[in-house]
């Protein structure tokens, strides 16, 4: 194994220029006339300096409670293994719970806006949705502005701060009601939350019922009245934020259709985990046995969804493992790393295998299939189109040199052999068979604009090109709707189905000597080269701040599955 799943930074002073590589975004701007955006120094450890984050809040509010309201009871939580699965500490370090303190994100807004700036107010509240949920709802109510930038939420200024830099919080999820689950309307954010109960008397929703004397303990505590309602552990209740529509615009400008950008529910609801596993079940997995919920007494309760919400964003926990304290974070370096812990784990034992059969050496050529098989209930990737997943194939001969390889991961992100991050208008193609090292198999949706231009900005894109991201069990390819199709070469390739892909590899030998040992991994990033190295022409102090996160922190993949075969000549 030649790729680490860690991403340990072996260096300390970098200057940067952000500038660096730039490449032109989709042909709206070109770098060699653009602002650049300032050079920026970051100070980077060989291990991350350790600090203790910030406390969480504790801001009462009319129709929200922050996290630190919630854990001062719901703390110091072990089940009957003796594992802390305390809330706070479990919940602190998610991406969840770091939203709005995603720097990537608040990169990705910027630059939406600056390309984009006759729509920077439908942009900003759009992706304020979810990512600010807390402060967004409230001001919709109030009848208030929802800018993310500047003077709004991000700003210490902007009386909505608090709530919205504690992300998605305990008593967003837990006040969400089932009106609508699985319809339309409650997608892209569009859940159901009353704003008539009045402060006091507000619902938090539960799988368990509560007694009265803890009834009352919570609500005195902080307003919340505990009620029994198992819509908590549906799908649905996940799919109104990650069942995303975002509007896209024609080269005009004008917003001509919407687009979809994520879609891991009806990824699920077309596979064969919609009928025994549900989201929370992968992504808040259950205790070792009874939890006891609160500091002030109760039974054991079993089972207890733990809340480590554990996704595939390893990279951006990384960077805040670094700079989290800059980012003003509420959790430690510790608990950004036992969180990359979590998401490395899940990536390496239960997202996907790989296999080499049919290895074999004739007149001097080596052939071999790979084949991947899915094991989530979605396509993997899945969510935010910047993730991406690839095979990296090598051989050496008996002295352990290297003969041929594809998709090598190179130090700055990009990956040796692809034609999307070599030219951003290009793109890698699916593949049936690899039969050089400048071809690649890589498992990713790539996006255009109304005019058929790849691009990585969200408003512009229109529809994908190609969506070969490996498809979850009993999802046929065939009968789908069009918003989760298989896009591009791989809709006729008969090896990549429901479950799995099989891919065929013919390497020229040459002189070489055997026997032959072939290596192949399936590595993952969650932040593509490409989608990075477009935000360098926009200048602005959060793309700057990003870019210089990224220089400094090498986006190496996670390897998520490996194999080894040594084949006899």
């Amino acid at each position: 194994m030649r790729v680490m799943p860690i991403i340990i930074v072996l260096f300390s002073v970098i200057s940067l220029s952000a500038t660096a590589g730039c490449a032109a975004e989709d042909g709206d701007q070109n770098p060699e006339t653009s602002t650049p955006t300032p050079t920026t120094t970051v100070v980077v450890p060989s291990l991350p300096t350790p600090f203790t984050g910030l406390p969480l809040p504790s801001e009462n509010a009319d129709l929200f409670s922050t996290s630190g309201a919630c854990t001062s009871c719901h703390a110091h939580m072990i089940d009957e293994s003796a594992n802390d699965v305390s809330t706070d500490t479990l919940w602190r370090a998610t991406m969840m719970a770091n939203a709005a303190r995603d720097p990537y994100w608040q990169a990705s807004v910027r630059a939406e806006v600056l390309t984009n700036p006759a729509l920077g107010d439908v942009i900003e509240d759009k992706c304020a949705t979810c990512h600010m949920p807390m402060a967004r709802f409230t001001a919709i109510v109030n009848e208030q502005e929802t800018n993310v930038l500047d003077t709004g939420f991000l700003s210490s200024e902007n009386d909505l701060h608090v709530l919205a830099m504690d992300g998605v919080s305990c008593t967003l999820c837990h006040q969400i009601e089932a009106d609508g689950f699985g319809q339309a309307t409650s997608f892209s954010g569009g859940f159901v939350i009353d704003p008539d109960l009045p402060t006091g008397e507000r619902l938090n929703f539960g799988i368990y019922p509560v007694d009265e004397r803890q009834t009352a303990i919570m609500q005195g505590a902080s307003g919340f009245i505990p009620v029994e309602s198992i819509h908590v552990t549906q799908s649905e209740l996940c799919a109104t934020c990650h069942t995303l529509y975002t509007p896209y615009v024609d080269a005009q400008g004008n917003i001509v259709g919407e687009f979809p950008e994520q879609m891991a529910y009806f990824e699920w609801l077309n596979s064969d985990y919609r009928n025994n596993r549900s989201c929370q079940n992968c992504h808040m997995p259950e205790a070792a046995g009874g939890v006891r919920l609160s500091i002030t007494g109760g039974e054991l309760r079993n089972p207890f969804a733990r809340h480590v919400f554990v996704g595939g964003n390893a990279y951006v926990l990384n960077l805040m493992s670094y700079f989290g304290e800059e980012m003003g974070a509420t959790a430690s370096t510790v608990h950004f790393q036992n969180k990359i812990g979590n998401v490395t784990e899940q990536l390496e034992y239960t997202t996907a295998t790989i296999a080499l059969e049919e290895t074999v050496v004739s007149n001097s050529r080596l052939m071999a299939d790979v084949v991947i098989t899915n094991n989530t209930g979605h396509k993997f990737p899945t969510g935010f189109p910047s993730r991406r997943a690839w095979i990296h194939f090598s051989v050496y001969d008996s002295s352990g040199q290297l003969i041929s390889e594809s998709g090598a991961p190179n130090p700055d992100g990009s990956i040796a052999g692809n034609d999307n991050d070599v030219d951003p208008t290009h793109y890698e193609e699916h593949h049936q068979s690899i039969e050089s090292p400048d071809q690649v198999q890589i498992y990713e949706s790539i996006m255009i604009d109304t005019d058929g231009r790849v691009t990585t900005t969200l408003l512009f894109g229109s529809g994908y090109i190609k969506d070969n991201r490996l498809l979850p069990l009993g999802f046929d390819k065939n009968v789908t709707n069009e918003d989760i199709a298989v896009k591009g070469q791989a809709s006729n390739d008969e090896n990549f189905v429901g479950g799995s892909n099989r891919i065929h590899y013919d390497v020229d030998l040459g002189e070489s000597q055997g026997p032959f040992t072939i290596e192949v991994e399936l590595l993952y990033q969650s932040i593509g080269y490409r989608w990075a190295e477009n935000l360098r022409t926009h200048q602005a102090p959060e793309v700057a701040r990003f870019i210089g996160y990224y220089d400094a922190v090498p986006n190496l993949p996670i390897v998520v599955a490996s194999e080894t075969a040594y084949v006899e000549t």
